[in-house]
């Protein structure tokens, strides 16, 4: 058995891992990462972010293509696609990506250990029958799908997001079981490639962790373009035959059993936390009730020496979170002082339209009890908006009634996702909705939407 030594090993090359890594040798850490699949990137970048967004911008050209040229002058009659095509175009992106992470490993002198990472104790992790000395270990392993009880994912018909990225062919009905982020999305590719989505939901609304107005305006968004949502019910068992699926549907509240038949499954009710065979019990480390590791300010779990961060510990499981936090705790292990204001995290669905969050909801300022201001503007009423034949949604601002302070912002609308990023960091600064309202914005541009919601915050939009 031989030994090599570092500063840092993190266990785990998704976007909190690698980006850790990066920094920690930035600041002169001597860093090693752990990675038992074959490329880098984790989730994300193989079979998650990277290339559902490959597939719903391919899906999103194709159905523009069928139903958005026309009104813009633009002949298509006989528009088809090519779902290989599609589908190399998807690999081909998580090709480069990963590979991209190789590089940066290389540029920043990052040794990749190969193999499963166990921890054997503080300064220890042994991978592939080697053990490697460390001063630091930072866990980073990421989520996977949540499983559901009665139904059996074989990856074929019933399928989580990993086995919906590669389906073969259109399936002509698909069963989305959960309307969240994830289950909207893959619904979405194959709704507009022809399949007939049915999203199946246990609470009374999809999108459940966003503003109660989004998710309203969301669904009817969605239902108007032909998916279909069973609200307020639960699947409670499954057949799969190997060429269909017949699922036990009822009412969230019991009762009321019906039958539905499915082409395809998907399975996305949520994530959990990836700490099996890690060693964490024999080590010690404490877990919370949703078997998260718990760690304090500085991202230190109980064992002095193992930290962790991302989809692992509390939090929304979001890879732009884990990316700060990687960074974050790196800066503090090279001696440096960090924070991260969690208010301040957006949250983006890369529907078409898009929705897109940060901080607080009208619900929990309501629950809260905080007294506040709401502003909002529709795309309808925006030049660039009506240009692109893209008017359905809006942005709305949320301040505090006293400070003007934004407590939260919410838009559906196109490029929703990029837009939320200047109210980030008018949140970040803390800012008023004054501020961003006296903000010269470009015109004509669709973030005029986010300068008219926050005039609309104090009453005196200008375009509507």
């Amino acid at each position: 058995m031989s030994q090599s030594s570092y500063d840092l090993i993190v266990i785990g090359s998704g976007p909190g891992g690698y980006v850790a890594a990066i920094r920690a040798a930035q600041l002169g850490l001597k860093t090693a990462v752990v990675e038992k699949n074959p490329t880098l990137g984790g989730t994300c970048l193989n079979v998650g972010c990277i290339p559902s967004k490959a597939l719903l911008t391919s899906s999103e050209k194709y159905a523009d293509a069928l139903h958005g040229f026309a009104a813009h002058g633009v002949r298509a009659p006989s528009v088809s696609f090519d779902l290989a095509a599609m589908m190399g175009h998807k690999d081909k992106v998580v090709k480069d990506n990963t590979a991209g992470i190789e590089y940066l490993f290389k540029k920043n002198k990052i040794d990749w250990i190969k193999g499963k990472g166990v921890i054997a104790g503080a300064g220890k992790v042994d991978v592939a029958g080697q053990t490697y000395a460390t001063k630091n270990i930072l866990i980073a392993t990421g989520s996977e799908s949540t499983p559901l009880p009665g139904i059996a994912v074989d990856e074929k018909r019933i399928v989580t997001s990993t086995g919906a990225l590669v389906l073969s062919e259109v399936p002509k009905t698909m069963v989305v079981i959960g309307g969240g982020v994830i289950g909207l999305e893959l619904g979405s590719v194959w709704q507009r490639l022809g399949a007939q989505v049915t999203v199946v939901e246990f609470l009374d609304r999809i999108l459940p962790t966003m503003d109660g107005e989004i998710s309203k305006t969301m669904q009817k968004i969605l239902a108007k373009q032909g998916m279909q949502f069973k609200l307020g019910s639960k699947v409670t068992s499954s057949v799969n035959n190997g060429k269909d699926v017949s699922l036990t549907v009822e009412a969230a509240s019991g009762g009321n059993a019906e039958k539905m038949q499915a082409d395809i499954v998907l399975l996305a009710i949520g994530r959990r936390p990836f700490t099996e065979g890690l060693g964490l019990d024999k080590v010690g480390v404490k877990l919370d009730e949703r078997k998260r590791i718990v760690t304090d300010h500085k991202f230190q779990t109980n064992i002095p020496g193992i930290y962790a961060i991302g989809d692992v510990i509390a939090g929304p499981m979001l890879a732009h979170k884990a990316e700060d936090e990687g960074v974050v705790c790196a800066e503090m292990m090279a001696g440096q002082s960090g924070h991260i204001n969690y208010d301040a995290i957006p949250g983006v669905v890369y529907t078409w339209p898009e929705a897109a969050s940060v901080g607080k909801s009208e619900e929990e300022l309501k629950k809260d009890g905080i007294a506040y201001k709401a502003g909002k503007f529709p795309f309808s009423a925006n030049g660039r908006a009506r240009a692109m034949g893209d008017t359905e949604g809006f942005a709305k601002i949320l301040a505090d009634a006293k400070t003007d302070r934004i407590l939260g912002a919410h838009i559906v609308g196109p490029d929703a996702g990029t837009m939320i990023a200047e109210l980030a960091l008018a949140m970040e600064f803390g800012a008023s909705s004054e501020d961003v309202a006296r903000t010269c914005h470009a015109h004509p541009t669709l973030n005029e939407v986010v300068k008219e919601a926050a005039l609309a915050v104090e009453g005196r939009p200008i375009h509507v």
